[in-house]
């Protein structure tokens, strides 16, 4: 069974920095590719990018990108979103996820099968 428990998130004011975790049970992160997700009320769920390649490569959406880096711990089978320079549109619900066919990676969230509880960011000003 997989399972994917996100912890972190919470408030912080304009400029900020948060660290967004998703621990994966029952398959191994590094063996597959790991998607981030953020969605706000009314709005479909927006891709942010995922890892793969063993955690090796990066692929950022245009919000994402220069302002929010993925990592994994092999370690742990932890994948990380670190969160910096935040704006109040950052403001959402996170998701980690992953993809039944570790081959088949994408920013859309039609990729991904499992997702993880999500997690509130807000950003104030």
């Amino acid at each position: 069974q997989v399972v994917l428990r996100q912890s972190g998130g919470g408030s912080v004011e304009v400029g900020g920095s948060l660290t967004l975790s998703c621990e994966v049970s029952g398959i191994q992160a590094i063996d597959t590719c790991m998607g981030w997700f953020r969605q706000v009320p009314g709005k479909e769920r927006e891709g942010l990018g995922f890892i793969f390649n063993g955690g090796t490569r990066t692929k950022y959406s245009a919000s994402a990108k220069d302002r929010f880096t993925f990592s994994q711990d092999a370690v742990t089978n932890t994948a990380h979103l670190q969160l910096t320079s935040l704006k109040p549109e950052d403001s959402g619900t996170y998701f980690c996820a992953a993809p039944v066919d570790r081959g088949l990676c994408g920013v859309a969230s039609r990729f991904y099968t499992y997702w993880g509880q999500g997690t509130q960011v807000t950003v104030s000003s």
